[in-house]
Parts: C-alpha cells; sequence; structure tokens
C-alpha cells in the first residue's frame, strides 16, 4: 500500500464526512480495481464476495457521503481479514 493511500484511509477512519469524493473513488481503485460502473449519480465497484460491504460512491458536491466511506472501511477490513489486502 502507498503511504498516500495509507494517509487517506487514516483520514477517513479520522473523519468519514470531510472526505473528498476523488479520494474516496482514488482509495476504492486501489482495493478494488476500476468501477465497474460511472457516469449515473453512483459509482459502483465489484466486491470479491456477493454480500455487504458493496463498495457504491456518490458525489455529494464534491465530498463523498459519510455512510458510503464507511462501507468503504468496511469493505477494506473485510479484505485485510480475507488477507487480500490491496
Amino acid at each position: 500500500m502507498t503511504d498516500s493511500i495509507r494517509k487517506l484511509v487514516a483520514q477517513m477512519r479520522q473523519s468519514p464526512t470531510g472526505i473528498r469524493f476523488s479520494e474516496a473513488v482514488k482509495v476504492a481503485e486501489h482495493y478494488f480495481g476500476p468501477a465497474r460502473q460511472k457516469g449515473s449519480s453512483h459509482t459502483v465497484f465489484k466486491m470479491a464476495w456477493a454480500s455487504d460491504p458493496r463498495v457504491n460512491l456518490q458525489n455529494d458536491h464534491g465530498k463523498a457521503k459519510a455512510y458510503q466511506v464507511r462501507q468503504l472501511l468496511d469493505a477494506i477490513d473485510k479484505l485485510n481479514r480475507e488477507g487480500r489486502e490491496g
């Protein structure tokens, strides 16, 4: 994991409400690859599992929605528990 991704994840854990949408997408792409859907109001990432947590981000005036940042963190934690760290 690069230092910039590590810092962004730490920042997300500290305050999920102040995260820029572009930063959340950068972290999600690091862990889950390119979005499988873009262009609508949602940017959706493919998970390695069928159930929650899922990563689905929305651009809310340049910010990521806090509950979606928490879902992203939950998905990262699940990857780490399964030994599939990005």
